[in-house]
């Protein structure tokens, strides 16, 4: 088996790795997809009922806004359990370990997907827990799966920004589902195929999983899951254990239990950071400057891209005038452009890494050539994010398909960028207690998408047009923080001349 002599670890190794990104991209991050289902939901009738007929300008049409906000309601408490139950997933995961933590999704992910199969339109309020749960499911197969880029030391980076990517990515099985209804294939099927696949990930979690975490750096003749016929754990000499349970094992544990619907481009701990720095209390750090500006520039752009994802459909409607056909197609390639996530992840991990080809200024520490690299990541992102919101806010159909290219590839850069960033702005310690408080505070934030779907239905008629300028104009507010970075950078290099 996996694990015995003749290099039998390092074929484990890579096996894990694998198996990992393809449970990532099958599986993790499928209600980024909703968009894609909601057409298919509509065609069965979900919500109908909702449907009412009105008299526009001497027309009679019929009405289905308040099925639409049920089903942007939908995605909207989804989106905010993903990111606001961080906190708790993160600490189950470090107190219990791999297992207990995978079991625990693969119960909650196969729950949703049972109760997405045997829901009919007459019992369309199965979809709120549905969607929620597949959302805590998908998120805890992500934060236990990263932690196999430390099989690989060098290459850990790389590799959890490929898992990252595969979150992004698996917003298509939504559209393989489409596909399928399309074709004949009832959704019931569609689902309880999903819903089986939970043998596959038992498989993971006890053959190719470790019952607690991977510890970093990984210690001599590690092994872990079932070997040669025995169910082990880790195996580590005296000495191993005493580095793992002292300095090392900690650290990682406590970064990985909250990096959930991010991607990750650099090491976590900043080795030379100075003594001030390593000394600030958590509390110092959450009332910073730096932690209110970098929360404002997660929260508007993750708001704007929520919202575009849960009001998708009822726009594609909109700007088409409700042909069917052409809302099919667009959906069609929104999903596809999804597919990207994975080639786009990398990227940003480049620009930030890129100033360790570089020798640093004289004086200038670690830390600080790390904000400084930042700068441009950060900017990147801000804009990023605006020109996809301009793209988005123009009534153009044709044009939707460069916001779509923009979305994504803005997607990969924000989570990315915002897990990179907490790791060098703050002390290392606390990098896990300010992920999940940025993420969970932004979650709040993100349920604004609701009361502006409801603005577009209500007062503006379903023309989404004056909410797109007005998060337009709000993502502007992105630009502070990478302008903020850039003027402490400045000081600090003022500083260093002075001295």
């Amino acid at each position: 088996m996996l694990g015995c002599e003749g290099g039998g670890p390092r074929v484990r190794f890579w096996v894990t790795l694998i198996s990992g990104l393809l449970e990532c991209l099958g599986f993790a991050g499928a209600i980024f997809g909703w968009a894609t289902l909601v057409f298919v939901l509509k065609i069965e009738g979900y919500f109908s009922s909702l449907c009412v007929n009105a008299t526009i300008n001497g027309t009679a049409v019929e009405d289905c806004s308040r099925q639409d906000e049920q089903f942007s309601l939908i995605f909207t408490i989804a989106s905010f359990m993903i990111n606001f139950l961080t906190l708790p997933n993160g600490f189950l995961f470090d107190h219990f370990g791999t297992t207990v933590a995978r079991l625990l999704g693969i119960s909650v992910y196969t729950a949703g997907m049972l109760l997405i199969a045997f829901s009919t339109p007459a019992s369309s309020i199965l979809l709120f827990p549905a969607l929620s749960f597949i959302a805590v499911g998908g998120i805890l197969f992500l934060v236990t799966n990263m932690q196999v880029g430390n099989l690989f030391g060098a290459h850990r980076s790389t590799i959890i920004t490929l898992y990252n990517g595969a979150f992004d990515s698996s917003s298509a099985v939504f559209l393989v589902i489409k596909l399928l209804f399309e074709d004949g294939v009832p959704l019931r099927v569609s689902f309880l195929f999903l819903a089986s696949c939970s043998v596959i990930h038992l498989f993971r979690t006890f053959v190719l999983m470790p019952r607690t975490h991977i510890p970093y750096p990984l210690p001599e003749n590690y092994s872990y899951g079932v070997n040669c016929g025995v169910t082990r754990d880790v195996a580590k000499t005296e000495n191993n254990i005493q580095t793992s349970e002292s300095e090392k094992e900690m650290p990682f544990k406590f970064k990985f239990q909250l990096k959930l619907k991010l991607k990750i481009f650099k090491e976590t701990s900043v080795p030379d950071q100075n003594t001030v720095t390593t000394e600030r209390s958590f509390k110092s750090c959450l009332l910073s400057w730096f932690f209110l500006w970098h929360l404002l520039w997660l929260s508007v752009m993750q708001l704007r891209h929520y919202l575009f994802i849960g009001t998708l459909n009822p726009m594609l409607n909109h700007l088409s005038g409700g042909d069917p056909g052409l809302v099919s197609r667009y959906t069609n390639a929104f999903a596809f452009t999804q597919l990207c996530g994975i080639l786009c992840a990398p990227w940003n991990g480049l620009i930030m890494d890129r100033h360790k080809r570089k020798q640093r200024e004289p004086g200038q520490s670690e830390r600080e050539a790390d904000l400084k690299a930042a700068i441009l990541s950060l900017s990147l992102t801000a804009l990023q994010c605006v020109l996809f919101s301009v793209c988005a806010a123009t009534p153009i159909l044709p044009l939707q398909y460069l916001t779509f290219i923009l979305q994504v590839l803005n997607r990969s850069f924000l989570y990315g960028g915002n897990a990179a960033f907490i790791s060098v702005a703050f002390p290392s310690e606390h990098f896990g207690k300010l992920f999940g408080t940025v993420m969970a505070l932004s979650a709040v934030i993100s349920l604004l998408q609701y009361p502006c779907f409801a603005l577009i239905k209500g007062p503006l008629a379903g023309d989404p047009l004056y909410v797109n300028v007005g998060l337009t104009v709000l993502s502007l507010l992105a630009f502070i923080n990478p302008l903020y970075v850039f003027l402490h950078c400045r000081r600090q290099a003022a500083q260093r001349s002075s001295t």
